[in-house]
């Protein structure tokens, strides 16, 4: 069976590319077309060396892993470890379906024809049965994603909490929020945001109604006895948003906070209540935010 370099370059990098294209969407990253393509080939020339063994080290795992790294990096510049992580994960998951797909295709189409080298699957298969089987198992990916996405009901949004301060509990509907990674940043403690008037029962009114001037060091309006039982348990707590940059939240450990959900409850102690001056919506759907990881 005669094999063509040229080909096994331009099948890989069709490949590699089209796998790069669905992780990007998947991902919501910025389509970077030159530096898709760029990743691309890095991966293609390495499978066409790995065909030819010219090194022994180029069959490696660790060297696989390696350039996965940098084939990630260079499609999407990934600003933390993270991110990074999650990039590769996403990307060897979508390369799984990928090959199975046009491995599949390929062996209906015409299965004497593949040989495998080196950990690649080769072949005198047209270029087009390739391109095809990528298209079918782009589909089947983002179609998978769409209905996983279905899934995700508005109650699996939200929460009921019973919170406990000062041996005073209040139960509210907290709204889980993915992009809440909000932390206490001296202890790493995990933050629940809550409007500031659902504390009235287990925190003093002076200290609720003027969070601004306390955030600007102002002390006045607090009475003397307050003052001594409650600043030193307040919390400075800066946080980022859509508009705020640089945002400063006042906040106060919980004694505990349960999360109830459908079929057991769960008691957390170490968590911080950050205390917002505002509503968090118009209709009072839910009054206080919860990260993920909670």
């Amino acid at each position: 069976m005669t094999i063509y370099i040229d080909i096994v370059l331009m099948e890989n990098l069709i490949m590699n590319f089209i796998i790069l294209l669905a992780t990007g969407i998947v991902l919501k990253e910025k389509i970077k077309v030159i530096r898709f393509l760029l990743a691309s080939l890095l991966g293609a020339i390495y499978s066409v060396v790995s065909y030819l063994s010219i090194l022994e080290i180029y069959t490696s795992m660790i060297l696989k892993i390696i350039l996965s790294i940098v084939m990630i990096y260079i499609a999407f510049n990934p600003q933390t470890i993270k991110n990074m992580w999650k990039d590769i994960l996403l990307f060897y998951l979508t390369s799984f379906v990928f090959g199975g797909a046009a491995f599949a295709l390929i062996y209906i189409v015409k299965p004497q024809d593949i040989l495998m080298k080196n950990g690649l699957f080769l072949g005198t298969y047209p270029l087009k049965t390739i391109v095809l089987g990528a298209i079918i198992a782009f589909i089947v990916i983002m179609t998978a994603f769409t209905v996983v996405k279905s899934k995700i009901t508005k109650k699996d949004m939200f929460c009921e909490i019973e919170i406990e301060i000062n041996k005073k509990k209040i139960n509210t509907i907290a709204m889980i929020d993915t992009g809440n990674l909000l932390k206490e940043p001296i202890t790493n403690t995990p933050v629940i945001v809550v409007e500031h008037t659902l504390l009235y029962d287990c925190m003093p009114k002076e200290i609720l109604n003027h969070l601004d001037e306390l955030l600007g060091g102002e002390f006045e309006n607090i009475p003397e006895e307050i003052k001594e039982k409650y600043i030193s348990k307040l919390k400075f707590i800066p946080f980022s948003s859509l508009g705020k940059q640089n945002g400063m939240l006042l906040g106060i450990k919980a004694d505990t906070v349960t999360i109830k959900g459908i079929d057991k409850e769960e008691k957390k102690e170490n968590i911080i209540i950050g205390i917002y001056n505002k509503s968090l919506t118009k209709r009072g759907e839910y009054r206080a935010l919860m990260g993920i990881e909670l």
